[in-house]
């Protein structure tokens, strides 16, 4: 649960995987590949497709081979240095359980003095002026960041800006632009599942290796980088599934279509082993479009934010508040006192039951619209909070003992631990 956020179970680990990580996926349409005249000519036999929707396999090799090159002068390998003072003395990166090409510093004779961790990930160049994306959890905390292009040049990064709630990170080098090769954005609204896509970083420190999957699914959930008062994190809507391999050190690179374009920021594996067991995880180009601008304009992202935990309803919930069994929408269990939702008037659960063991806040308003828009589930609820500015007014559908009623809510800036 989150405010602005659920609870989350899973029978994986989400591990993130920079060397510090995940894919996205994305692809969309395979583009027109132009045919040898007699092909063209060739005539159609009942029950075939037209020429132009056959995907010939050299055609796809070509068109993956031409990405490559379009595309990984813009890729770069993002290596850093974090420094970490603990009363055990240092500690390695929980994503990063293999060998890297850095030398860990020997153990202090004091342990309080202060240590390095070392880590690497990869990123994508943003635009002309040496704006760099990555992941928050890649660079967000370094103190000395190493960029190295495709062409071996290696150069220092300072941190532009970082939003651990979309675990995104913007840094800056300095080079000619005409030495730059920026990577065109596109549209993560569009995806579906099953189009192609490429991820393209430095898994295992191995740069400039690229692997090749689909978009298994979409609209999925992803816990960010950043945590509420009470310790529990933020939630990161609309994230991209992928079975394009994603190691670590693939953290904060591109998530490609076969344009081309970034689709997505590989962020994290679902894995037991810390390793890609088929399921990668990006951010989508739509949160970045939102995020990266402020990012560099401003050093950070202000998100809005309702202040509420949230439950999709269950079956087992409906009959314990004798709701239809066809009712949407999604569960207010708990209100965070001074929040926009307690401003507005939301309630929260008004007891508890036993549901499979756990005890279980029911009884609260069930959110069912946001402006007219039907809310189905959680997801629904938190991607119009994503989208939305903080001040921005909302009127919530919500089903309160039975009956419908409207509630109007303004949004506020998000409050983390350190707020």
């Amino acid at each position: 649960m989150d405010q602005n956020r659920r609870w989350v179970g899973s029978l994986a680990v989400l591990v993130l995987v920079a060397s510090l990580g995940l894919a996205g996926c994305a692809g969309i349409q395979m583009p027109a590949v132009a045919q040898p005249a007699a092909a063209a000519q060739a005539p159609v036999q009942a029950g075939q497709p037209p020429a132009s929707e056959v995907v010939v396999t050299s055609d796809l090799e070509t068109r993956l081979a031409d990405l490559y090159d379009q595309a990984n002068p813009g890729v770069v390998s993002v290596q850093v240095r974090q420094p970490v003072t603990t009363s055990e003395g240092t500690f390695p990166f929980p994503e990063m359980p293999f060998p890297y090409p850095f030398n860990q510093p020997s153990q202090p004779e004091q342990p309080s003095q202060p240590q390095y961790q070392y880590g690497q990930g990869s990123g994508f160049v943003y635009d002309s002026q040496g704006d760099i994306v990555t992941n928050y959890h890649v660079a967000g905390q370094a103190d000395q960041i190493t960029v190295v292009f495709s062409d071996g040049l290696s150069l220092p990064a300072q941190l532009v800006g970082a939003d651990p709630d979309t675990d995104l990170a913007v840094i800056k080098v300095d080079r000619p632009a005409d030495e730059l090769h920026p990577l065109p954005m596109g549209n993560s609204d569009t995806l579906r599942v099953g189009q192609f896509v490429a991820a393209i970083g430095n898994p295992f420190g191995l740069e400039g290796s690229m692997t090749t999957g689909i978009v298994s699914a979409e609209g999925r959930t992803l816990a960010s980088q950043a945590a509420a008062a009470d310790g529990q994190n933020f939630t990161i809507p609309e994230i991209i599934q992928t079975d394009a391999a994603i190691n670590p050190g693939n953290s904060g690179g591109p998530l490609l279509d076969l344009s081309g374009e970034v689709i997505g920021v590989n962020t994290a594996i679902a894995s037991s082993v810390q390793q890609f067991s088929g399921v990668g995880f990006a951010v989508p180009a739509s949160l970045v479009d939102r995020v990266v601008p402020a990012l560099i304009s401003t050093g950070h992202y202000e998100h809005a934010w309702l202040g509420a935990s949230l439950s999709d309803l269950t079956p087992q919930l409906r009959d314990a508040m004798n709701l239809d069994a066809t009712q949407t929408g999604t569960l207010v269990v708990n209100v965070v006192d001074g929040s926009p939702a307690a401003k507005a008037g939301l309630q929260g659960g008004t007891h508890e039951v036993q549901i499979d063991g756990q005890t279980v806040p029911v009884g609260g308003d069930v959110i069912t619209s946001v402006d007219g828009t039907p809310i189905h589930n959680f997801e629904d609820l938190l991607t119009s909070i994503t989208n939305a500015d903080v001040g921005q007014k909302m009127t919530l559908g919500v089903l309160r003992n039975g009956q419908q009623i409207t509630i109007n809510v303004t949004l506020e800036a998000r409050p983390t631990a350190s707020s």
